[in-house]
């Protein structure tokens, strides 16, 4: 897990909305950063299909984890509608990062 989270501090934190000129995050204690969170779930996912559409993991993603977080009854995510979910926003990025990590290639 550690390899994954390295690259992905290196390549989504260091572009993030919610991070400093150093690339340093600036949520505060009461906020969880999604794309952390949920990385072990988002590295299953990748793993389990194999697959060059971002569209089936996003997909997945959606039935597996976006249930879970801050979907109403409706599917619906004040997050997602709102721009302001980090896993949706750079969901491609942390999906190719991810896939790169496992063919050891850099990040």
């Amino acid at each position: 897990m550690d390899k994954y989270l390295k690259a992905i501090k290196q390549n989504v934190c260091a572009i993030c909305v919610d991070s400093n000129e150093r690339g340093g995050c600036t949520l505060s204690h009461k906020e969880t950063c999604a794309v952390e969170y949920f990385l072990p779930s988002v590295i299953e996912i990748v793993h389990s299909t194999e697959t060059d559409e971002i569209s089936v993991y996003h997909k997945l993603v959606k039935e597996k984890i976006c249930i879970n977080c801050h979907e109403d009854e409706n599917g619906s995510c004040y997050l997602h509608e709102d721009a302001n979910c980090s896993l949706d926003r750079y969901f491609s990025l942390i999906v190719e990062t991810i896939k790169r990590v496992d063919k050891n290639l850099p990040v």
